[in-house]
């Protein structure tokens, strides 16, 4: 049977569209402007490439397809919360932790936007294991030094110390 969706239960792709009208470095003087929905696109290539690279060239068991999803709203919840500064959001590890708390809390909201009779399937691709965490946090990386590599040469000396941080 067809699923009936009411108007407020588009709200959650609405809302997903709109990740294109957050811009990354607020703190930064950028060359090159990147928005979240860019940044999770790139970091979902990257997390799919490390998931191939670990499956065919280690051997290790690895579900590629599902890190690239798990990357795709890794940033989701910035839609509620906006893009927090990363030297703000790892200051110590009580901001750590309460930004965390808040990115869950976005995260529950967002989903509690889809039709009920598809929350369960789209709240796998909002929980990641410690180890699928970590292969998307390392594409995460990978991506804003892509950036800072891109600011680098094109001149930007703003970006030095970020990319030294990556």
């Amino acid at each position: 049977s067809m699923i009936r969706m009411k108007s407020e239960e588009y709200r959650f792709y609405a809302l997903v569209s709109r990740m294109r009208y957050i811009t990354r470095w607020g703190l930064m003087r950028n060359t090159f402007s990147e928005n979240v929905q860019e940044h999770s696109h790139e970091t979902a290539v990257y997390a799919h490439a490390l998931g191939i690279i670990r499956r065919e060239i280690f051997g290790q068991e690895c579900d590629a397809e599902r890190l690239a999803v798990l990357a795709v709203y890794h940033d989701a919840s910035e839609i509620l919360t906006g893009d927090l500064p990363t030297p703000i959001k790892y200051h110590d590890r009580t901001l750590r932790d309460a930004y965390k708390k808040v990115e869950h809390a976005a995260d529950e909201r967002l989903l509690a936007m889809l039709p009920e009779e598809l929350r369960g399937a789209y709240e796998s691709a909002f929980t990641a294991s410690e180890d699928e965490e970590k292969l998307v946090k390392a594409a995460d990386k990978l991506s804003a030094l892509r950036q800072c590599i891109e600011e680098r040469k094109a001149g930007n000396r703003e970006f030095l110390s970020a990319e030294e941080q990556t």
